[in-house]
């Protein structure tokens, strides 16, 4: 196991929850319609999570003696996520983009998770204990919008 994949699934990491937070937050400020409330606040939620998770996965980065990268180029130029579209985001929309964005950063994520795994544990803890809660609120997303 070589540390650059390590360091990619890291970065990737760092950077798909840079852009998920920058998601959530323009959703939140643009969302309109029926059911506006519950999801407005549950975008500060994602918010709030991812980045709170991109700090873990930049530390993670430093106590490995690595050097996380979270420049807005780097972020804009190397996510897997979809660009959010601009302007107003009606309330049905807003639920599928950012139930899309979630579930898009945990698949990325679990794709790392076996090759890392027996090299780093704790990496790949990370990387597992993310992706689950992503998916959780992905999943608490489909829900609402049922």
């Amino acid at each position: 196991m070589s540390e650059n994949l390590v360091k990619e699934a890291l970065q990737q990491g760092l950077v798909d929850l840079t852009e998920l937070s920058l998601q959530a937050k323009q959703a939140h400020w643009n969302i309109q319609g029926a059911g506006f409330q519950s999801l407005h606040e549950f975008l500060d939620g994602v918010v709030d999570e991812a980045r709170t998770d991109l700090d873990e996965f930049a530390e993670r980065l430093a106590a490995i003696g690595l050097v996380s990268d979270g420049r807005s180029a780097t972020v804009s130029s190397t996510t897997t996520l979809q660009p959010m579209p601009e302007g107003v985001i009606d309330v049905p929309d807003g639920y599928k983009l950012i139930e899309a964005a979630l579930a898009q950063t945990a698949d990325t994520m679990k794709k790392y998770i076996k090759q890392i795994d027996a090299s780093d544990p704790l990496s790949a803890d990370l990387l597992i204990a993310t992706a689950r809660e992503l998916e959780k609120k992905a999943w608490m997303l489909r829900m609402y919008s049922k």
